[in-house]
């Protein structure tokens, strides 16, 4: 049986120092997690203005509300596949082999979209394309949550050591972010489209090796197994059931891709989306509702457990806010934003990695931030209270953008408002992500449930996925020829996170009663 002090001795197995006084181990996921980021999100901003693009300009031409969509739903289902994906890894592969088949499925997917422009831009080009970001999704599924729960595991003493630690890495996700959006966004939108998906699958590649050359040498036996039942025949059968629901939602994705391909279906992007925004709510509910359910977790950890819930809640309001740089944000930037510097006009894309050069120069701050705040009388912030505090500074930077918005309305749409407006809007968001995101991650190994560790790693992702999703249906709202619609949005985004952030502050104190009955 895999037991928490199974994963102590497994982590004394492992080199603990060695990268900036943390385990070495970090070095190799924080380098791998790094190039994978620079894949996924140098890809992600081109998305909406590939396929928005005209047929003359090497684009898709669908209409940026169904680009807009397309772009939510690929993300949500980036991180929805969070959830089988810790699934598949506490109960089949274990957390190492599941990162090393993600990567090798993810780099699969961005060679097929770089090489989906050799097949034109009729049916053929856009199943090869389709068939990449589907390829992406599965992968990512894989490496993304199990990655992120090795990162906890490095750190068996938890504390704010643990919350420091998820800080450098998430520095890692962010400098990989940054430079993905450079290189693939100036190859994109001033070479061509397929130069910046091909310098994406690249960079996958460099993570893909990373892993595979120093994952041994530097995390031991970390990840290594899964959790076994005692008895061999049960954990067969377990395994056995696990392998026929993976092929068999394999196949069910296979025949409505093919589907949707051969046009025997047709799906709309948008009324899809909203349909969808039900069914993760509903599959939150469902997973929460068993996990209540399992006289299996103690007591103690039933009541962490309502922390998570809590948590969640609150970080599918953040993220729906926050994922709109892909789509409304990244699209202001290409209508109505001021981008020439003394003849050259920078990329619309670009301005997606301003949010990482934020994260890049804070993140050793807010590192210093949360150890300095431990050391005090009154101890470190609780969890609840950094959410909250991120919910507010990403209020700021949406009220920001009310303001630009307003400009462009006055100006009927033909004045181009400075560039500074979306880099003040993503300094407060960035605050608000450092105050939210590492901690949400830290929060999720420290509170989980041993044998639900993976799959609560994909629930933290599931809040990401609903923030994805709504964020890609609402990005179409910025439009020259809906002017009025874009106040709007940045008022209803604003008004959300302040009376969320209220509202949970209002929690703080009840939930850090709770938790210190259960402790």
């Amino acid at each position: 049986m895999y037991s928490t002090s199974d994963a102590d001795n497994a982590v004394n197995q492992a080199p603990q120092t060695g990268f900036f006084g943390h385990p070495v181990g970090l070095r190799t996921l924080f380098f791998t997690e790094m190039w994978e980021r620079f894949s996924y999100y140098g890809l992600r901003p081109l998305l909406v203005l590939f396929m928005s693009a005209a047929l003359i300009d090497g684009g898709f031409g669908f209409d940026r509300g169904q680009a807009s969509a397309i772009v939510g739903i690929y993300g949500a289902l980036v991180y929805l596949s969070s959830l089988p994906g810790g699934w598949i890894a506490d109960r089949l592969l274990g957390l190492r082999r599941a990162i090393w088949y993600g990567a090798i499925l993810i780099t699969m997917g961005h060679l097929s979209i770089g090489l989906s422009g050799l097949a034109g831009q009729g049916t053929a080009g856009k199943m090869c394309f389709f068939a990449g970001l589907l390829l992406i999704v599965m992968g990512t599924g894989l490496l993304k949550p199990n990655i992120s729960a090795i990162v906890g595991d490095l750190y068996p003493e938890g504390g704010a050591r643990r919350d420091a630690g998820f800080s450098i890495y998430y520095m890692g996700i962010n400098v990989g972010a940054f430079f993905g959006q450079l290189v693939t966004g100036f190859l994109g939108e001033q070479v061509g489209w397929h130069y910046g998906f091909g310098a994406a699958g690249v960079g996958m590649l460099f993570g893909l090796l990373t892993f595979r050359m120093y994952a041994a040498s530097t995390l031991g036996d970390l990840g290594t197994d899964i959790e076994r039942h005692p008895d061999p025949v049960v954990q067969a059968k377990r395994e056995g059931t696990v392998k026929t629901l993976v092929f068999a939602l394999l196949a069910a994705i296979l025949g409505t891709f093919i589907l949707a391909g051969t046009g025997m279906i047709t799906i709309d992007p948008q009324v899809i989306g909203r349909y969808f925004t039900y069914v993760l709510l509903g599959l939150a509910i469902a997973f929460f509702s068993f996990v209540f359910a399992d006289r299996g977790i103690s007591a103690i950890e039933r009541k962490q457990v309502v922390v998570i819930l809590v948590l969640f809640v609150f970080a599918a309001i953040f993220w729906s806010a926050f994922e709109q740089a892909p789509t409304s944000l990244n699209l202001f930037a290409r209508d109505f934003t001021d981008r020439t510097v003394g003849g050259f006009e920078i990329p619309a894309t670009w301005f997606q990695s301003v949010n990482s050069f934020f994260i890049i120069l804070l993140a050793p701050v807010a590192a210093a931030v949360w150890i300095g705040l431990s050391k005090r009388p009154g101890g470190d912030l609780s969890s609840p209270a950094k959410f909250a505090m991120g919910l507010a500074f990403a209020g700021v930077g949406f009220a920001v953008m009310i303001l630009a918005a307003n400009k462009v309305v006055a100006g009927n749409g033909l004045l181009l408002v400075s560039p500074w407006w979306l880099v003040a809007s993503y300094f407060f968001q960035t605050i608000g992500e450092l105050s939210l995101s590492p901690v949400g991650l830290s929060s999720m190994t420290k509170l989980s449930p041993r044998k639900y560790l993976g799959q609560m790693m994909g629930i933290w992702f599931l809040a990401s996925a609903i923030g994805n999703l709504i964020g890609g249906l609402v990005g179409g709202h910025v439009d020259p020829e809906k002017l009025e619609q874009m106040p709007q949005l940045f008022t209803t985004t604003t008004m959300l996170l302040f009376i969320a952030a209220a509202v949970l502050g209002l929690m703080v104190k009840p939930i850090k009663r709770m938790m210190e009955r259960a402790a």
